[in-house]
Parts: structure tokens; C-alpha cells; sequence
């Protein structure tokens, strides 16, 4: 039963497992990973503070910092499968996204915090 949980996985996540490895594309990679899940968990934010859901915006802090850290490594093994203005571009742009958006994830933190406090 463990091995069959585990093949079912390794299926269902082959796409994120071959970007980890470096294997896909760099641009389905910059794009769909990159920009329009980033796009994605920021909706989910958003609607998490109207919603006033706390907790939920505890674990999508939490979730988009462990992603953050996930797709920083896999633009730059990707970043090889492009020509290299792109693979050197999408590098600069990732660390500076990432950089960015690790004062973001500290600052909604902080506020989180003093919600709690104040709760």
C-alpha cells in the first residue's frame, strides 16, 4: 500500500520532480511556477485577510515562503535550458523576486503578530 501511495505521488508531482531536477523548459518553468502561482497564493492571501481568516494567512506565509525556496532552485537549474541572455535574466529577476519577497513574507508576519496580540 506504502509503495503504491508513494508511485501515485511521484505521478501526480512528475512535473515539479523533472523542474526540480532542472528538466523542464525555463519558460513553463519562469511562467506558469513562477509568475502565475505567485499570482495564485497572493489572490489566496488576499482573500485571507478580507476574510479575516488569521490562520489561514499563517499557512499561506508559511507555504509561500517553503515555495519560494522551491522555485528559486528550480529557475536557476532551469535557467540552463534557455538561450543564456534569457537563462542569466531569469536568474537576476528570481533573486530579486525572492529577496523581495522575503522582506514581504517578514512584514505580513509582523503584522500577524500584533493581530494576535491584539485578538
Amino acid at each position: 500500500m506504502g509503495s503504491y501511495v508513494l508511485w501515485c505521488l511521484g505521478r501526480f508531482f512528475a512535473p515539479e520532480l523533472r523542474a526540480w531536477r532542472g528538466d523542464m523548459p525555463l519558460s513553463a518553468v519562469f511562467w506558469g511556477y513562477g509568475v502565475f502561482l505567485s499570482c495564485e497564493f497572493a489572490a489566496l492571501y488576499a482573500l485571507a485577510v478580507y476574510l479575516e481568516q488569521l490562520l489561514v494567512q499563517q499557512m499561506l506565509i508559511i507555504a509561500f515562503g517553503i515555495y519560494t525556496l522551491w522555485i528559486l532552485v528550480v529557475i536557476w537549474r532551469c535557467a540552463d535550458n534557455a538561450a543564456a541572455f534569457w537563462g542569466t535574466m531569469a536568474r537576476w529577476l528570481t533573486m530579486a523576486w525572492g529577496l523581495n519577497t522575503l522582506f514581504v513574507l517578514l512584514f505580513l508576519q509582523v503584522d500577524l503578530l500584533v493581530q494576535y496580540g491584539h485578538g
